[in-house]
């Protein structure tokens, strides 16, 4: 039973990587224009980056990000602070314009935001303003090329876990 249950695992991260071989590159050409910036993409602060790579034009950032960035630094989250620090570092580059566009949240939006319904908001502004998605969130990456919207997928690096042991009365306990 435990044999399955990491070969089910390997097997989902296996499908997930295959997934972010298989998204689009955007080209240099295609690195001006209109972008709208995801929550994750802010949070894991990878928008300095594409900039230094050419990332011109105007950048939309949507009110339904920064109130999920609000309500992280609210509940004392490390994320949400991340990213409204980000966001407030834009104002200093000069190849880009900012704005702020769409409406906050509703209720039943922030009620069902594991669900999607945030995303969903994001993804309609995205393709209402025909702009390229930035996005370091696989699950919304995909979705919006579903939907035909253009994505630049930005990947994160995830921490590979270490093995920390610890000795106790010569037996090693093992913990991960």
């Amino acid at each position: 039973m435990i044999k399955k249950r990491k070969l089910q695992k390997k097997s989902n991260l296996s499908l997930k990587q295959k997934m972010v071989r298989k998204m689009k590159k955007l080209k240099n050409s295609e690195m001006e224009g209109t972008f709208l910036v995801d929550t994750s993409a802010l949070i894991n602060r990878k928008l300095p980056k594409l900039i230094k790579k050419g990332l011109k034009g105007k950048i939309l950032i949507p009110n339904a990000v920064i109130a999920e960035l609000e309500n992280l630094a609210n509940k004392g989250n490390e994320a949400g602070f991340k990213g409204l620090e980000e966001i407030a570092k834009l104002h200093k580059y000069k190849e880009l314009k900012l704005k702020f566009i769409g409406s906050r949240p509703s209720e039943h939006q922030i009620k069902y935001a594991k669900s999607g319904e945030i995303d969903a908001m994001i993804r309609n502004l995205a393709y209402g303003q025909k702009a390229v998605l930035i996005t370091s969130d696989v699950v919304q990456a995909k979705s919006a090329e579903a939907y035909g919207l253009k994505v630049l997928f930005v990947k994160t690096k995830v921490p590979k876990i270490k093995n920390k042991f610890l000795f106790w009365h010569k037996k090693i306990l093992k913990f991960v």
